[in-house]
């Protein structure tokens, strides 16, 4: 029997809405309960550092500061643990504490540059991107796969054309954005079953493609066409293209878009005035690598 209101009609279901959750993740986080009760320590998993990660990623931009409660019921551990992790953290600088809430230091920075200086794309993509943002107007992102996400690890903001703040770190699902789908495109059929198989696929809006059989062969044309263009899948008036960075074996390592909004271009317009200068753009970084 389906859900009623008081009156006894039938209650309207909303489509639900994706989320950046406290640490920039677009899932659940019984979900990354889940993920973390399955793990066992062993020679190859050191279960108290997994806790010290999810304490980090439990803050946020809605979650900036917590007490010591709070982060025992985001992480799921118990008052004691979160406790001595957070303790831990702020001997070594990672956490500070006023009034009983806890946040995290600048000092948390130095584990993302310890990725992003080491990644060859943070220094070689950003003068092609201010290229094609200052061609478009739009804004322009580098993405990379991570599970069944997709991370920023580079974006250049002209104007805000979702409801979330987007930055470096930012997670979203691939299978629903453009830059996923490139991604997803370029992984071997096995792979790309996995990476489905993992996802929370759910209708986001109306336009929302949910079947894995039409997903497939959306993904199917991207490898052929070497784009993607997703729109008002992931939110209403959202639309954006997204083309591929490849490596020396011409394995797709990266992703570039360019998002705008639905009301300011159609589909093809935006094929015909963002996709020539992001294909550009792409090629120069895919030679730059080439040269490394």
């Amino acid at each position: 029997m389906g859900i009623v209101d008081r009156q006894g009609k039938p209650a309207r279901r909303d489509p639900p809405r994706f989320r950046v959750a406290a640490s920039g993740n677009v899932f659940s986080r019984g979900r990354r309960m889940a993920e973390q009760a399955t793990q066992q320590p062993s020679d190859s998993y050191v279960q108290s550092f997994a806790r010290g990660l999810s304490v980090i990623r439990a803050f946020g931009p809605d979650r900036s500061q917590m007490t010591l409660s709070e982060v025992a019921a985001v992480t799921g551990l118990t008052r004691a643990g979160a406790r001595r992790i957070l303790l831990t953290l702020e001997h070594l600088g990672y956490v500070t504490v006023e009034d009983r809430k806890f946040a995290l230091t600048p000092r948390i920075l130095e584990l993302g540059y310890a990725y992003l200086s080491g990644t060859p794309l943070w220094n070689l993509a950003l003068p092609y991107m201010e290229e094609v943002a200052e061609q478009t107007r739009e804004s322009c992102s580098v993405s990379v796969l991570e599970g069944a996400d997709i991370v920023y690890i580079l974006r250049l903001s002209t104007h805000k054309v979702m409801t979330i703040n987007l930055a470096v770190g930012s997670r979203l699902p691939a299978w629903v954005t453009s830059m996923g789908r490139v991604l997803l495109a370029g992984l071997p059929a096995a792979e790309l079953d996995r990476v489905l198989a993992m996802s929370q696929i759910q209708a986001y809006t109306k336009d929302t493609v949910t079947d894995i059989g039409a997903l497939k062969a959306i993904l199917a044309g991207v490898r052929a066409d070497g784009y993607a263009c997703v729109a008002q899948e992931l939110e209403p008036g959202l639309q954006s293209v997204a083309v591929p960075i490849v490596d020396r074996s011409g394995r797709v390592i990266a992703a570039m878009n360019v998002s705008g909004h639905a009301n300011r271009f159609s589909r093809e317009e935006m094929l015909a005035t963002f996709l020539p200068p992001l294909r550009h753009a792409a090629d120069q970084i895919n030679h730059a690598l080439l040269r490394r």
